[in-house]
């Protein structure tokens, strides 16, 4: 992993990631299924990159 993908997942990704786990937690109605589609966000976006970069 390079310098600018370290960057990218320690400025951008992960505040973001903890904002909307955030966000969500505060419906308690929907918060669940908020959960499983921002993991399934993630999971998809991080197979993408890597599939676009090919591993490397």
């Amino acid at each position: 992993m390079s310098a600018v993908s370290l960057i990218f997942f320690l400025v951008f990704l992960i505040p973001l990631t903890g904002l909307l786990i955030w966000v969500m937690r505060q419906d308690k109605r929907k918060g669940k299924i908020g959960l499983y589609v921002l993991a399934f966000i993630v999971i998809v976006g991080v197979w993408f990159m890597y599939f676009m970069t090919k591993g490397k």
